[in-house]
């Protein structure tokens, strides 16, 4: 491909219109409208085309918009209507077999669906849109088409709760692309609107730098941080001698743990280990520590790594033997979690 030809991303949202979801219709119209509004912002500052398509599933799927420029896009609130039961295997499998017959000519094309549903599959088998009658022959149909698709396809899913996820890996959704999310609330769907903010803001940034699909669009672990991601996301190893690195050996506030290890507190210094799900605002730095050589990558490309928007937005550490992420503290009271460490930067 030659360098003068254009990055188009083509991000799909598949949304559940079941009637389950009738007390979250305004709010899902809503996020749909600020994300499509977050691509297209994105898509000016990245220089990259990006194009929007919408399926809607109930007893059947409906795609309401297709492939269409996000700069032209209108709201959701006559199109998205709910009703009916949870075709959600129909659904998928629609959606990415209609993407599918979209051109690819003359750019790097990447596209990116986010499935969101607020419950189990319980109608594909009576679906119009559906290859099969027997959910058994669907499940593995949608296995087979995820398990084939090119390395410029990226599928995520959203799901209520543990059944799904695990109905969805079931399915073939790599792990690292379904997150769960609290359906029973408006604050849930805009938790999980930002975490797809999240997985999209990565992989946009990550197409500049040459990668053209994920199946970790929802983790910070192994699969999302390593040499190679690192590497594509232009991170550099900060000098040796501009870092301490110090072991804590109890629950302690921050400023009180680098004083009584003999270092001056600076307000933004001191980096906290990312040990449990938390919100990062939008201004904290991040950096990266290879456990194996404590090698320190810090850098505004860090925050990209992660996928990290302009807000405030919840994260998670996720199991990963090579890597470990450090949160910027701007408080002196931050707790500190013992069995940890401390990166402190000169």
């Amino acid at each position: 491909m030659s360098g003068n030809q254009n990055y188009i991303n083509h991000v799909a949202l598949v949304l559940d219109a079941s009637s389950s979801m009738s007390h979250l219709r305004g709010k899902v119209v809503e996020v749909a409208d600020q994300q499509i509004a977050y691509l297209a912002r994105r898509s000016r500052e990245l220089d990259q085309e990006t194009r929007v398509t919408v399926y809607v599933f109930a007893d059947k799927v409906e795609c309401v918009i297709y492939d269409k420029d996000v700069l032209r896009m209108p709201s959701l609130k006559e199109l998205y209507r709910v009703g009916g039961m949870t075709s959600l295997l129909a659904a998928a499998l629609k959606s990415q077999r209609e993407l599918a017959q979209t051109a690819q000519l003359y750019g790097d094309h990447s596209f990116l669906t986010f499935v969101l549903t607020d419950g189990q599959e319980n109608a594909s088998h009576r679906c119009p849109d559906a290859p099969s009658k027997k959910p058994a022959a669907l499940v593995e149909a949608v296995s087979r088409m995820i398990e084939t698709q090119d390395d410029n396809w990226t599928l995520a899913v959203l799901v209520p709760d543990q059944m799904g996820r695990r109905e969805a890996m079931n399915c073939g959704f790599p792990k690292d692309n379904v997150a769960i999310w609290d359906a029973t609330s408006t604050r849930g769907l805009e938790e999980a609107a930002q975490v797809i903010q999240q997985a999209t803001e990565k992989f946009m940034v990550g197409r500049t730098k040459g990668i053209r699909g994920s199946r970790a669009v929802f983790s910070t672990g192994a699969d999302a941080v390593n040499k190679e991601t690192i590497e594509a996301a232009g991170l550099t190893p900060v000098d040796p001698a501009g870092y301490h690195l110090i072991p804590v050996s109890r629950d302690v506030a921050i400023r009180e743990w680098v004083t009584e290890s003999g270092h001056t507190y600076r307000t933004g210094g001191a980096f906290y280990q990312l040990s449990k799900s938390e919100k990062i605002q939008a201004r904290k730095r991040i950096a990266v520590l290879e456990k194996k050589t404590d090698r320190v990558y810090a850098g505004p490309e860090a925050r990209a790594l992660l996928g990290l928007p302009d807000e405030e937005v919840r994260v998670k550490p996720d199991q990963n033997a090579d890597f470990t992420i450090f949160v910027q503290s701007t408080s002196v009271n931050r707790k500190l979690v013992s069995n940890t460490r401390l990166l402190l930067m000169n």
